[in-house]
């Protein structure tokens, strides 16, 4: 159901629960493209690649004003945490599966 249908909480508590379902559903395939870069990746000087970093922020701030997200720094600042949190994993698949 979409967020202007909803006219209970339990409706919107249902859509919640969903998109949050989602998400992390998402998050799990992001982390499955970690773990075959760190596979792929010529070495483990590679895994770290601040000009990605910043093209994957930039255009994570386009998507959100271009979706009028209300706050779009929610996004940026999000993605910097999830974006560090890929570099670790990738690190630790890099020094389990190679290192």
């Amino acid at each position: 159901m979409d967020p202007e249908h909803c006219t209970t909480m339990e409706e919107v508590r249902a859509g919640v629960d969903a998109v949050d379902r989602a998400v992390v559903a998402l998050l799990k395939t992001r982390f499955g493209y970690m773990e075959a870069a760190a596979r792929i990746k010529p070495g483990r000087g590679a895994v770290r690649d601040e000009w990605r970093k910043a093209d994957v922020l930039a255009k994570v701030r386009a998507t959100a004003e271009q979706l009028e997200l209300p706050v779009p720094d929610l996004a940026t600042d999000l993605y910097e945490q999830l974006i560090e949190a890929s570099i670790a994993y990738e690190f630790e698949v890099f020094d389990r599966t190679r290192g």
